[in-house]
């Protein structure tokens, strides 16, 4: 089936969950006080295992995945624990709204990825100028930024690799044999493998639990339950349904609400140097996933 334009029904769901996001990043930052930040995401991914493997237990028009697909879906698997290691860590290190910009230049690298794999989704002068601006942000952020609070190097490069990562499972998405299959099937793959690779990783990352308290179990429900079972079935729904680069336009949201979202509830500043990385690396999304408006298409 030939992807589709992204239509009002699909803006309305791509806004809503770009901003669910940005309040997942905050959720990330908040409960790694109570645990070992990959011990947290491995916890994470075993239980949303659970969760989906009831969902498609429980669901008789639902499927097994097949292990015809094991490549594709040790592949994904991979790059889910790059992308989920690396954002755990700098969430770890740096503040929610240095982390989200930086991770959320995503487009950015799936727009380079997609021209060499993609022949639908090549670099036009638009997509060009954007990924220029949007690479002018990231040096914005990284070079030209005062060293100040909790922001460090290290957590802006781990974000940035979150990024590669990310960008990599939205690709292979597209093009390996899984998406021909239901969402659940790329998904389940991916948590189980994870959690298998997060839990053997923790115990050399540091203490598993920290100052553990109610809200940090809290925290690890609302991932469980709402982030990484329903929440990346959500995102895996909309790549299979729309084009890749329709999907990514709308994330230019989640960082700019990432921002607000950090300085209101983490009381994070909020200075001339993150309002300028953020608005070129907003528009350098923006330039790279826009496309001429169509009739009965946004």
């Amino acid at each position: 089936m030939q992807d589709r334009k992204v239509d009002l029904t699909g803006a309305l769901w791509l806004t809503g969950f770009a901003l669910f996001l940005a309040l997942n990043q905050v959720m990330i930052k908040v409960t790694n006080g109570g645990f070992g930040p990959i011990f947290f995401a491995g916890l994470r991914s075993a239980g949303a295992a659970v969760v989906l493997g009831v969902w498609i237990w429980a669901n008789p028009r639902l499927t097994w995945p097949s292990l015809v697909h094991w490549r594709s879906g040790l592949l994904l698997s991979i790059f889910f624990f790059v992308e989920f290691f690396a954002l755990f860590l700098a969430l770890d290190w740096t503040t929610v709204s240095r982390a989200s910009i930086l991770f959320y230049t995503m487009p950015m690298w799936l727009a380079v990825m997609s021209h060499f794999y993609l022949p639908s989704d090549t670099l036009t002068l638009r997509k060009g100028a954007g990924l220029i601006c949007a690479f002018g942000g990231v040096v914005w952020a990284i070079v030209l930024r005062p060293d100040s609070g909790e922001a460090n190097y290290g957590g802006d490069i781990a974000a940035l690799v979150g990024a590669m990562g990310w960008a990599a499972i939205a690709l292979t998405m597209k093009i390996s044999p899984l998406r021909y299959e239901p969402p659940e099937h790329g998904l389940l793959w991916q948590l189980v493998l994870s959690a298998v690779f997060f839990l053997i990783a923790a115990p050399f990352m540091g203490p598993l639990i920290r100052e553990l308290e109610p809200i940090h179990l809290w925290g690890l429900a609302f991932h469980i339950f709402l982030v990484a079972s329903t929440g990346f079935l959500v995102w895996f729904w909309l790549l299979s349904k729309y084009s890749a680069s329709g999907v990514a336009s709308f994330g230019f949201i989640s960082p700019v609400a990432a921002v607000g979202l950090g300085a209101i509830l983490l009381q994070e500043e909020i200075n001339f140097w993150t309002i300028g990385a953020l608005v070129l690396v907003a528009l350098g999304i923006f330039l790279i996933n826009s496309t001429p408006k169509r009739r009965g298409a946004l």
